[in-house]
Protein backbone atom coordinates (compact mmCIF):
# COMPACT_ATOMS: atom_id res chain seq x y z
CA UNK A 1 0.00 0.00 0.00
CA UNK A 2 1.34 3.43 -0.92
CA UNK A 3 0.89 6.78 1.34
CA UNK A 4 -1.78 8.79 0.83
CA UNK A 5 0.31 11.92 0.59
CA UNK A 6 3.30 11.47 -1.17
CA UNK A 7 2.60 7.78 -2.62
CA UNK A 8 5.81 6.21 -0.61
CA UNK A 9 5.86 2.50 0.19
CA UNK A 10 8.09 3.05 3.33
CA UNK A 11 5.32 2.71 5.67
CA UNK A 12 5.56 1.30 9.64
CA UNK A 13 3.25 0.19 11.70
CA UNK A 14 3.30 1.15 15.37
CA UNK A 15 1.21 0.43 18.60
CA UNK A 16 -0.22 3.71 20.32
CA UNK A 17 -1.99 4.92 23.28
CA UNK A 18 -4.49 7.93 22.47
CA UNK A 19 -6.62 10.19 24.79
CA UNK A 20 -8.90 11.67 22.62
CA UNK A 21 -10.97 14.74 24.35
CA UNK A 22 -13.75 15.78 24.18
CA UNK A 23 -13.93 19.78 22.36
CA UNK A 24 -15.44 22.63 23.93
CA UNK A 25 -16.05 23.96 27.17
CA UNK A 26 -19.28 22.52 27.90
CA UNK A 27 -17.57 18.94 27.55
CA UNK A 28 -14.62 19.49 30.38
CA UNK A 29 -16.35 17.36 32.88
CA UNK A 30 -16.38 14.55 30.51
CA UNK A 31 -13.24 12.12 30.91
CA UNK A 32 -11.26 11.87 27.61
CA UNK A 33 -11.31 8.04 25.67
CA UNK A 34 -8.15 5.49 25.69
CA UNK A 35 -7.75 3.95 22.73
CA UNK A 36 -5.17 2.07 21.58
CA UNK A 37 -4.72 1.26 17.57
CA UNK A 38 -1.81 0.36 15.41
CA UNK A 39 -1.23 3.77 13.44
CA UNK A 40 0.55 3.68 10.03
CA UNK A 41 3.19 5.88 9.76
CA UNK A 42 5.05 7.19 6.17
CA UNK A 43 8.62 6.96 7.38
CA UNK A 44 9.39 9.87 4.34
CA UNK A 45 6.65 12.26 5.06
CA UNK A 46 4.86 11.17 8.27
CA UNK A 47 1.67 10.87 7.35
CA UNK A 48 -0.37 8.70 9.96
CA UNK A 49 -3.61 7.12 9.96
CA UNK A 50 -5.41 4.70 12.35
CA UNK A 51 -8.81 2.89 13.08
CA UNK A 52 -10.54 3.02 16.33
CA UNK A 53 -12.48 0.20 17.17
CA UNK A 54 -16.58 0.14 17.59
CA UNK A 55 -16.64 -0.03 21.08
CA UNK A 56 -14.27 2.83 21.25
CA UNK A 57 -16.36 4.66 18.29
CA UNK A 58 -19.56 4.09 20.81
CA UNK A 59 -17.80 5.63 23.78
CA UNK A 60 -17.18 8.95 21.59
CA UNK A 61 -20.45 8.46 19.70
CA UNK A 62 -22.46 8.57 23.41
CA UNK A 63 -20.34 10.67 24.93
CA UNK A 64 -19.57 8.68 27.62
CA UNK A 65 -17.15 7.93 30.24
CA UNK A 66 -14.70 4.99 29.11
CA UNK A 67 -13.76 2.64 31.91
CA UNK A 68 -10.31 3.33 31.04
CA UNK A 69 -11.09 7.43 31.81
CA UNK A 70 -8.83 9.33 33.60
Amino acid sequence: MLCERCDSAHQTEFPSEIAIHFSGRENLDKPHVFVFPKILVCLECGFSGFVIAEKDLRLLREGIKSPFAA
